[in-house]
């Protein structure tokens, strides 16, 4: 009988164990990543497990105008992003707009002869110097009439508190502009009045604003944004690392690529994992690691993620004048990656990368450091 409550305590133990191992936050990441990877594929959107589909160069999103040029082009570029989604935002905001908003609006604006529709895809073109531009996208809720047609479409934001928020961001009427211009063009019919709405993450408070349709606004500034951003595209120019507004380098994904971080790097290309830079989170390592084949894990990396190394192929550094393979702990990871041997000569070699089966594969250009 002693036996047999000894097994069963050692079976609880192990069983506490076990569900202790699996109660983690990297379980939880886990879980999610792979809950959404199936409703993507669940609601016919398998699209979304991977990178972004690069746009053309004319084609423009309404959520994506009057912001940095530099960091919309390592966006549409896919370069490899520095910091996790903010899973957490996204989703407070859909929660806001489908829990709450609509509700509000179905039941408490609209009256007997409007409706609300969740949104309206628009897809409409724009002559201008630079040729035809293309704003592509869909809309948030729309108040429509009985048959549909659009009557006043809303841009819904939430933030952490409203409380400072006096008129509405000009990115955001921007994109509203969009959508007026987009459905005016769609239903041939004259829009000039759209609701912007900001949510409060901590109250749930709202603050709304009605913006009438700016045709100085439209051409002057976001056309004329929209045809400047098109013309850095067309020439493979990256653009100056001048931010539309000074919040974006603090949230932005591509900091150290830029410049605006700790490291030695700036004006870096969108491709290529930096090298020295182990901070990449796992699941945007493994992310650009699959969408580019030819591309390889730094020594950074692969010591970050050692499990990766497994199952990618891991990139060293070579100095091609000393013939060298240089381990990752003699490379200085804030500077431009010099040789050690060769300084011991007082010589400077910059080192390349190159994958494990020994084939160079890039060099560490120069540009990407100050």
């Amino acid at each position: 009988m002693e036996r047999a409550s000894v097994s069963r305590s050692e079976e609880s133990e192990t069983t506490v164990r076990s569900l202790l191992e699996r109660f983690s936050q990297t379980q939880f990441r886990e879980w999610r990543q792979e809950r959404r990877y199936r409703q993507n594929i669940k609601n016919g959107q398998p699209y979304f497990n991977g990178p972004s589909t690069v746009p053309e160069p004319e084609r423009h999103s309404p959520s994506q105008l009057l912001q940095c040029h530099r960091k919309l082009v390592y966006r549409q570029e896919n370069a490899p992003e520095e910091q996790s989604d903010p899973d957490g935002i996204f989703w407070f905001g859909s929660r806001f707009e489908e829990d709450l908003l609509f509700p509000f609006l179905e039941e408490a604006v609209t009256d007997s002869t409007t409706y609300i529709q969740n949104s309206i895809w628009i897809d409409h073109t724009i002559q201008t110097d630079t040729g035809k531009l293309r704003i592509k996208g869909s809309t948030d809720p729309v108040i429509v009439d009985s048959e549909a047609v659009p009557v006043l479409p809303t841009e819904v934001k939430t933030k952490d508190s409203i409380d400072h928020i006096s008129e509405p961001n000009a990115h955001h009427r921007a994109q509203l502009h969009a959508y007026l211009r987009g459905l005016s063009e769609k239903f041939d019919k004259e829009l000039s009045d759209g609701v912007l709405v900001y949510g409060s993450r901590e109250s749930l408070d709202l603050k709304v604003f009605h913006v009438s349709f700016d045709e100085d606004f439209w051409s002057d500034v976001v056309v004329k944004w929209a045809e400047t951003h098109t013309e850095y595209r067309i020439n493979n120019k990256l653009p100056p690392d001048k931010p539309e507004y000074d919040w974006e380098c603090r949230f932005c994904n591509y900091r150290e690529r830029c410049g605006k971080g700790n490291t030695a790097y700036s004006h870096s290309s969108p491709q290529g994992l930096l090298p020295g830079i182990a901070s990449y989170p796992r699941e945007k390592v493994v992310e650009y690691l699959d969408a580019h084949p030819d591309e390889t894990l730094t020594p950074s990396l692969a010591e970050q993620y050692p499990e990766l190394a497994e199952s990618y192929p891991v990139s060293s550094w070579y100095c091609g004048s000393c013939n060298s393979e240089i381990h990752p702990d003699e490379v200085d990871p804030s500077g431009e990656p010099l040789c050690p041997k060769c300084a011991q000569v007082e010589q400077l070699s910059v080192l390349f990368l190159r994958q494990s089966n020994r084939n160079p594969s890039r060099k560490v250009q120069s540009e990407g450091s100050k």
